[in-house]
């Protein structure tokens, strides 16, 4: 990948995989006839990474705890396309899949492949974040004050 736009498409596709459920990853993955023949270039493992915040989204970092999750690694046998994949928890069919699904995206099936997998994937997260800010804004208390002329 020669230029920053592929580069942050290929950013936000593989953070869509990361961040999807393992079963709907491997249900699109699995429907969209991802499994074409690769070779293995790091076998599934799993292991932990360190999640951060920040207080108020703007304040200093700190360490919030530790997330698990699984990697993957493959190279297409057919175009030679390398591709990675990360997913949360302890999927090493999801992670096989993401990697698959990396690697055939930055080849001439890309375009397929957003479209059956990483486009549905998205609009559920967006979904499921509208949701959750539905419920948010549920428990939403406003205050006001009235200014008394003295």
């Amino acid at each position: 990948m020669s230029n920053l736009g592929e580069h942050i498409e290929r950013q936000a596709w593989l953070s869509t995989m990361a961040q999807a459920p393992a079963d709907r990853l491997i249900a699109l993955c699995q429907s969209a006839g991802v499994e074409v023949p690769h070779s293995v270039l790091r076998a599934p493992e799993i292991g932990t990474v360190m999640v951060r915040g920040r207080a108020g989204a703007v304040g200093a970092a700190f360490n919030l705890g530790e997330m698990t999750v699984t990697r993957a690694s493959v190279r297409l046998n057919e175009s030679g396309a390398v591709g990675h994949g990360y997913v949360q928890g302890r999927s090493h069919e999801a992670a096989t899949y993401a990697a698959l699904v990396d690697a055939l995206c930055q080849t001439d099936q890309g375009s397929a492949l957003i479209a059956s997998v990483i486009a549905p994937l998205r609009a559920e997260k967006a979904a499921r974040e509208g949701a959750r800010a539905a419920r948010a804004a549920g428990t939403k208390v406003e205050f006001f004050t009235m200014v008394r002329g003295e």
